[in-house]
């Protein structure tokens, strides 16, 4: 298989439609059409079934999709990798600001002092936003926290924390010592999706405080965040049922660089040491 016909083929399985697959490709569909029929003759199963009104992609085609995506994005990393390594030895590592549960400056300071230590380039990024980095090529390590798409990644646990809700102060909640997932509405398999919510329209943790102490959002965060970011409008209770948030350290799976296993061995020594506010 080519990496063309690997492109087409997800254009065709993503739209499921070769009109809009064409379109999106830059091509016209009958060549599309029959580069998908070479593609079908090659492997020797069909990936797509077709009706005058419908296009949908068989259990092969649902295999190959999730594969196509992976080898593409390795391709598209390797390049990446390579002109980055023309650019001489170093290291990228993507988090989340505000994301590192208090590990970050430890972490860079264990691995400056190991012999060989390359520089280290910090990538602040968006939420979730570092597995793809990961993938992509454009960073080499990351601090993440889960529930993350793992897809290609190998991953160290480095700290588990409690929750904690993050409350207006004058909200009628913030006079209890410590809460229950009830007492916001909520139960364990809801928290995920109550985090999402809050998080929703702002781009980083000062917003999202802001928001709080205006009265606007309640939400849940790892309990490092309110012992290092106390604010006069904002309260932080201990939620004792909450399940706890996990930050772990994520590389490419394909990854032979000795300086990235020298980051992992200087991460996992400072988690081993360091206790994050629980």
């Amino acid at each position: 298989m080519e990496s063309r016909s690997l492109r087409y083929f997800v254009a065709v399985a993503e739209e499921l439609n070769f009109a809009r697959a064409a379109e999106r490709l830059g091509i016209s569909a009958p060549p599309l059409s029959r580069a998908i029929r070479r593609l079908e003759s090659e492997l020797g199963v069909p990936l797509f079934e077709r009706t005058t009104h419908r296009v949908t992609r068989t259990p092969a085609g649902d295999v190959l999709l999730a594969e196509a995506r992976v080898a593409l994005d390795a391709l598209e990393a390797a390049g990446r990798r390579a002109r980055r390594a023309a650019e001489g030895p170093k290291l990228v590592l993507a988090v989340k600001a505000d994301g590192d549960a208090g590990l970050l400056e430890p972490i860079l300071a264990r691995y400056a002092a190991e012999p060989g230590a390359v520089p280290v380039t910090v990538r602040l990024c968006g939420w979730q936003e570092q597995p793809r980095l990961l993938r992509g090529g454009e960073a080499d390590v990351a601090l993440v926290h889960a529930p993350f798409d793992g897809t290609g990644l190998d991953t160290e646990t480095l700290a588990v924390e409690a929750r904690v809700a993050v409350l207006a102060a004058d909200h009628p909640l913030a006079g209890r010592d410590r809460l229950e997932l009830a007492d916001l509405g909520l139960d364990a398999d809801g928290v995920q999706g109550y985090v999402d919510e809050a998080r929703r329209g702002h781009d980083d943790l000062a917003q999202v405080l802001t928001a709080v102490s205006l009265g606007q959002v309640v939400t849940l965060l790892p309990a490092s965040v309110g012992a290092r970011y106390p604010r006069p409008g904002v309260a932080y209770r201990p939620v004792l049922d909450a399940p706890p948030v996990v930050l772990s350290l994520a590389w490419p799976s394909q990854s032979r660089s000795t300086a990235t296993a020298a980051l992992v061995r200087a991460a996992t020594e400072v988690a081993e040491t360091t206790r994050p506010a629980t």
